[in-house]
């Protein structure tokens, strides 16, 4: 057995998708006569920089000799890649091994390049040493995700799958058309099992991708039959090709627990806290608020401080947000950029249930007012008097449980609360 990883074919600008390549190079491959067991698809850790919007890394299990399968897979990516780019950097690795006999080296290689970030000089050492076949062009950066997609299959315990239509070549660029309703029919006779096929609140077909690549439509589940059944009811444009991949794609692979001092920019974090700051609304629709530790020992408090963020784009789960209240206890999810973690998802723990307040005279029921610095409050009509503020009921617009951004905001490799496993009530959106 072989294993074909590949990466950095697209262009933020031109298009292309990686995903539409490695299934050439599987196509290429069926066609002299070898078998292909699988195509896998692998996120890989979406707070870097230089990646493109999902940061994919393609693999092709083959029964290829690795000789014919280095030099099919070079040859489709000399012809498909988008190197007019300077910021596309395609990389080719093969190993002739079977998937789950990859070395641990490798295996620990993904997933670093999943939750960490690695250099260009990270595997080209580990390429030498595991003598595995390569290429590039550029400066040779995809051979870091080519490398991990070829080591995930034992890296990584937890696979869904997606469903990939591709359009004909001379309509690429081109708007796509789709039936609008058959997307939504499509999607909600495969829900749960298929997931962010669409998002209802918003009126978006979230399988239909904006950029002018390949893709027609990629559907996202647990099932390969389910992603395939619910492909197959939406109409529209003829289909010139499909592939199933399995993926790490709603997952929460990325994640990793952590306590606020130990956050870093560029990663992704699973972190406990205890809210210290109203929401705020801030130019653009953006809504901020801080977490701090819910540690005894506050000595460090500057780096036990977290600025977290619902940006626009998340749209209804801003609202979330705003319905926190200070000494809420919350695990929040998302990637830390320049000190402020990006809100994939939520848990609130404990709420507040009470605020303190001017207390009210009981004879008039009129508000008191203070009566001076540490003298409590006194109604200035009846002369009746409080020591200090009273306590009442607080009415919240939250449950305890986790509350997610929607569908049409989810980053590829975020796991959908409908997919379970979750330690507390879900409030899933679709």
């Amino acid at each position: 057995m072989t294993v074909v990883g590949l990466d950095d074919t697209d262009s933020r600008d031109r298009g292309m998708c990686t995903t539409y390549v490695a299934a050439r190079v599987a196509e290429r491959l069926r066609r002299e006569g070898c078998a292909v067991e699988r195509c896998l698809l692998v996120r890989l850790n979406p707070a870097v920089e230089y990646k493109t919007r999902g940061n994919a890394a393609l693999a092709i299990h083959t029964d290829a000799d690795p000789d014919q399968a280095f030099d099919v897979a070079r040859e489709r990516l000399e012809a498909l890649a988008e190197t007019a780019d300077e910021r596309t950097h395609p990389g080719l690795v093969v190993a002739d091994s079977a998937p789950a006999a990859v070395a641990d080296e490798v295996s620990a290689f993904t997933r670093r390049a999943i939750r960490d970030h690695l250099e260009i000089r990270d595997a080209v050492d580990l390429l030498e040493r595991r003598g595995y076949r390569s290429w590039h062009t550029g400066d040779g950066r995809g051979r870091i995700g080519a490398l991990a997609a070829v080591g995930a299959w034992n890296a990584l315990e937890e696979w869904t799958y997606e469903h990939i239509s591709y359009r004909e070549s001379d309509r690429w660029g081109t708007p796509r058309e789709i039936v609008r309703e058959s997307v939504f029919t499509a999607a909600n006779r495969g829900y749960p099992e298929v997931w962010d096929t669409v998002d209802r609140d918003e009126d978006e077909t979230v399988c239909v991708p904006h950029t002018p690549g390949p893709i027609l439509h990629g559907i996202r589940g647990d099932n390969p039959d389910a992603v395939r059944g619910v492909a197959d009811r939406i109409k529209g444009e003829p289909v010139a090709s499909s592939q199933l991949f399995v993926t790490n794609q709603g997952t929460d692979v990325h994640l990793r627990d952590a306590n606020l001092a130990a956050i870093q920019d560029g990663r992704a974090y699973r972190i406990d806290g205890r809210v210290v700051s109203e929401p705020e609304t801030r130019r653009g629709g953006h809504v901020f608020v801080a977490l701090e530790s819910a540690a005894a020992n506050r000595s460090d408090d500057q780096r036990r401080r977290l600025e977290c963020a619902a940006f626009e784009p998340t749209k209804r789960f801003r609202n979330r947000i705003r319905a926190l209240r200070v000494g809420d206890r919350l695990t929040v999810c998302g990637e830390v950029s320049r000190g402020t973690l990006k809100l994939e998802k939520f848990a609130v723990r404990d709420l507040v249930t009470t605020e303190r307040v001017t207390p009210t005279c009981p004879d008039c029921e009129r508000r008191m007012k203070s009566a001076g610095q540490n003298q409590g409050y006194r109604c200035r009509d009846c002369g009746t008097s409080a020591d200090g503020k009273a306590e009442r009921p607080l009415e919240r617009d939250l449950e305890i449980g986790w509350y997610e951004v929607p569908p049409c905001a989810r980053r590829h490799i975020a796991k959908p609360l409908v997919r379970g496993g979750f330690d507390a009530p879900t409030h899933p959106e679709r």
